[in-house]
């Protein structure tokens, strides 16, 4: 099993920058597959993006392609989003995801508890 814990999120401008950060517990983490999702207001959970175990494929929801990249550090446990250009719409919680290796992005068995990103125009 694996714990996540977001970082990050925040109040930002309208063409501003944020980086999401979620650290994971256990020593398995190379193992599993991340990503991240988020949930506006009154909306359903979306996939933003997935990243393989070993940090070589990854997947961008078309909303953010171009703007927002996924990347990991093994060694430190870590998922990073990185979100550039970020646009009003981009507002929602943000989760950390984690799939058990074999298993998809798109379909996570773990989530953290979210963070907050908010972007004003």
């Amino acid at each position: 099993q694996v714990q996540l814990v977001e970082s990050g999120g925040g109040l930002v401008q309208a063409g501003g920058s944020l980086r999401l950060s979620c650290a994971a517990s256990g020593r398995t983490f190379s193992t599993y597959v991340m990503g991240w999702f988020r949930q506006a207001p009154g909306k359903e959970r979306e996939f933003v993006a997935g990243i393989g175990w070993a940090g070589v494929n990854r997947d961008h929801a078309d909303s953010v392609k171009g703007r927002f990249t996924i990347s990991r550090d093994n060694a430190r446990n870590t998922v990073y989003l990185q979100m550039n250009s970020l646009k009003p719409e981009d507002t929602a919680l943000y989760y950390c995801t984690a799939a058990s290796r074999g298993n998809s992005w798109y379909r996570p068995d773990y989530w953290g508890q979210g963070t907050q990103v908010t972007v004003s125009s």
